[in-house]
């Protein structure tokens, strides 16, 4: 059963392929926005994922985050996220993201939780309408 309190880390290095310019956020080589989101994500679907109930998983629901800081090529970034709250199928995470200099981003990180064949197959199913 999850409870809060379950927390997570993951760290990456910034490189050219999870900068602003190569994903179309920007026009810069520094850590994109939509790359700092994703790593926040991961790291919080993957704190839980053990915990779950065999073929069930998590999606996610919203991302509210700031990016405070930008982060040259080369830096590493570190996130943490925290599960705060547990409310039925319903996770909600604080997430926090730092390069070596400090912190980059933080926020608010909601999940869902959901029997994956039966999500998969709802979803496949948008294509025959």
């Amino acid at each position: 059963m999850l409870k809060e309190g379950i927390t997570a880390k993951r760290e990456i290095i910034v490189t050219k392929e999870n900068t602003a310019k190569t994903l179309k956020s920007g026009a810069l080589d520094v850590f994109a926005t939509p790359a700092m989101l994703a790593l926040m994500e991961e790291t919080a679907w993957n704190s839980v994922q053990d915990e779950l109930e065999e073929g069930c998983g998590t999606v996610g629901t919203a991302l509210n985050v700031k990016h405070v800081s930008a982060t040259p090529v080369g830096m590493k970034v570190t996130c943490e996220t925290e599960l705060v709250k547990v409310d039925n199928r319903s996770l909600t995470f604080s997430v926090k993201a730092y390069d070596e200099a400090g912190l980059i981003g933080e926020g608010v990180h909601e999940r869902f939780i959901v029997q994956n064949e039966k999500f998969q197959s709802k979803a496949d199913a948008k294509r025959t309408k």
